[in-house]
């Protein structure tokens, strides 16, 4: 069944499980920046096998895995709001060669 503007409906349990992780996926690029910020305002820099290495470095590659996250999250959203997509176990089994 089409709505009136040729799209679709989606489930709202979808849409609030979506909801979620790109909520989720923002806090982790939000914490990524405050802790470059920070690390920058407070010279902090993290031991790590004995070097010193920036705090920033860490802030930058959190906020890289939350983008990351971000933009599979979209692919996603893209996949789930398509009218033939559905759950079934068979996308969980090993495929066996």
């Amino acid at each position: 069944m089409q709505s009136k503007n040729g799209t679709f409906p989606v489930e709202f349990r979808k849409k609030a499980i979506i909801t979620v992780l790109l909520i989720t996926a923002s806090a982790i690029c939000a914490s990524g920046i405050f802790f470059s910020i920070y690390s920058f305002i407070n010279n902090i820099s993290i031991q790590v096998m004995n070097t010193k290495v920036s705090g920033i470095l860490f802030g930058v590659a959190v906020l890289y895995l939350g983008i990351r996250y971000f933009t599979s999250l979209i692919s996603l959203k893209n996949e789930l709001y398509k009218p033939t997509s559905r759950f079934s176990w068979d996308n969980f089994k090993r495929k066996r060669k």
